[in-house]
């Protein structure tokens, strides 16, 4: 596996776990508990962990620990973290030097309005 992703390091497992486990919990709480609708109850769902991936990944920059992987960020913002991401980014200003990142974030900000307006006009 390439070092750009280091989705097999153990290292990342804490961070993938967490975020996976919290986006579900949010997930059932947002859809059953709150009654939202499935494409919204997902995007609510996957916006702390992508907060909180970005924070943490500030943190450790800073510290000279263990770093989240970029593609963990890209990918959790794609598969639905997209405002958390973006907060993520202002608030800690993290990843705003990088292009790539907001090329990520403006793809995935197409991407999700695109599935939300069709969620919305199929049902």
């Amino acid at each position: 596996m390439s070092d750009l992703s280091g989705l097999g390091d153990p290292r990342n497992r804490p961070v993938l776990v967490t975020s996976l486990a919290t986006a579900l919990i949010l997930y059932v709480v947002a859809a059953r508990g709150l009654g939202l609708p499935p494409v919204m109850a997902w995007l609510v769902a996957w916006t702390p962990p992508a907060f909180v991936a970005y924070g943490w990944d500030k943190r450790q920059a800073r510290r000279g620990g263990w770093r989240v992987p970029e593609l963990v960020l890209h990918g959790l913002a794609l598969i639905g973290g997209v405002v958390g991401a973006w907060a993520g980014r202002a608030f800690f200003r993290h990843k705003t030097q990088k292009p790539v990142f907001l090329v990520v974030l403006i793809v995935a900000s197409v991407l999700w309005v695109a599935i939300v307006a069709w969620a919305v006009l199929v049902h």
